[in-house]
């Protein structure tokens, strides 16, 4: 049965997720703009590099149904993934 405690590595790349996805939508919240410019969302490539890494290092790469599990179990309010967005 998988434990509900995360290791210091799957919590770091839940955490870099998280930011990485926090990122990512605030880019693309055009409301947030108050210049209300029509420029293109822009993700710094450090936090994309950070999820990455992190998600190398807990042994995650390339196995997203793990992942996922991992952060539904540490993170359990519904998000953006969980509807659709």
């Amino acid at each position: 049965m998988p434990t509900a405690v995360l290791t210091d590595r799957e919590r770091t790349a839940v955490q870099a997720y998280l930011r990485l996805l926090h990122t990512v939508r605030a880019a693309f919240d055009l409301e947030t703009d108050p210049r209300g410019s029509h420029r293109p969302p822009v993700v710094p490539p450090s936090v994309l590099a950070e999820a990455e890494e992190a998600l190398e290092r807990a042994g995650l790469t390339g196995n997203e149904e793990e992942f996922f599990r991992l952060l539904q179990n540490w993170y359990p309010e519904p998000g953006p993934w969980a509807d659709g967005r």
